[in-house]
């Protein structure tokens, strides 16, 4: 019988099919292939073809926009929100409304056009997080904005437009709705208990084990207990921490193998499929806390979310978290 299984920090709920679970190869979809046909605007010698670049690590001393980097971060050449201008928070009767200010850039993972995550060395991994890090640092000093997101779409399915790996942030004014409701319900948790909420769910995840995947010194992967899609992956630092960007430098080692680990499962299992990821972290001024627990949240493109998820704000997942587990735990990944 299918179970309704309760999102413990959300409170959203999801249907998961327990009775027919999908295995990964009941998945209609297409692999992410990259041809690399000519030169694309992230590859070297496309330096003109984007805005002036705001970090670049690799260089050496070489000049700034030329080739010879290892990760190189550009503001996004159509962006979402403009930096230019002030905010002129007003309302429109009983509506409110404000300038679309903020900001919009793309983190280059690699020079190497055929390169993803998965297929890249760990110390390549690594820097792509330190280049979150020291962008987010920087975009903070702005007072206008509040939260800062860094997400992944890998694939077109997944909505990237670009076939050479990326990933983006986009800094905000306003704090979006479902990080404000994750953090407000976790700060409830740790005032009724004082508990971290996402500490709970990692140690109860380790003494179960049914949903693990992996753990290194520093970082756990796991599948929630109640996920939105098949095959959903949570990473998390073992150690409490409120913001990605405040993290030891060693933790970033470890996330970065963690974080590449889960990806050449999925790869594996799944056949190289289309995925989205999103960096979960406290809103800017709010970092310091017990209550909430930076993570990454992975979601393969796997299923549509249609009319039923639209209507009730459920999801459908046909894959029980605990079996998406033992298959990527399993998974036969080479040891390089």
């Amino acid at each position: 019988m299918p179970e309704l299984r309760k999102d413990i920090i959300t409170g959203r709920w999801v249907i998961i099919s327990t009775d027919r679970a999908h295995r990964p190869t009941d998945f209609l979809r297409q692999s992410v292939e990259i041809r690399g046909v000519g030169v694309c605007p992230f590859c070297p010698g496309g330096e003109g073809k984007t805005p002036p670049e705001v970090l670049a690590y690799g260089r050496n001393g070489g000049a700034p926009n030329t080739a010879g980097w290892s990760v190189r971060v550009v503001p996004n050449k159509f962006p979402a929100l403009g930096i230019e201008g002030t905010l002129d928070r007003q309302g429109e009767g009983i509506f409110d409304k404000m300038n679309g200010i903020g900001a919009h850039e793309v983190i280059v993972e690699t020079p190497n056009h055929q390169g993803s995550l998965a297929t890249m060395d760990e110390h390549g991994v690594e820097e792509v997080l330190w280049a979150y890090r020291d962008r987010i640092l920087d975009l903070k000093r702005d007072r206008r904005f509040r939260y800062i997101l860094i997400f992944k779409n890998h694939g077109e399915a997944a909505g990237a437009t670009i076939e050479h790996t990326h990933s983006q942030l986009i800094a905000l004014p306003i704090v979006p709705k479902r990080v404000r409701e994750e953090v407000d319900n976790s700060k409830k948790y740790y005032g009724e208990k004082e508990r971290c909420i996402f500490c709970d769910i990692l140690r109860q995840e380790r003494e179960s084990g049914l949903r693990v995947i992996a753990e290194n010194e520093d970082c756990i992967s796991f599948s929630p207990y109640a996920p939105r899609f098949p095959f959903e992956t949570w990473l998390l630092p073992k150690r409490h921490g409120s913001a990605f960007e405040d993290a030891q430098q060693g933790l970033y080692k470890s996330c970065a193998a963690m974080l590449r680990d889960v990806l050449r499962r999925m790869d594996a299992v799944l056949e190289r499929p289309a995925y989205n990821y999103v960096i979960h972290t406290s809103p800017v001024g709010e970092e310091a806390n017990e209550h909430y627990h930076w993570h990454i949240e992975m979601m393969p493109r796997l299923t549509k979310v249609a009319g039923f998820e639209w209507g009730t704000d459920f999801y459908l997942n046909p894959t029980p978290p605990e079996e998406a587990a033992r298959f990527l735990r399993e998974a036969a990944v080479p040891v390089s």
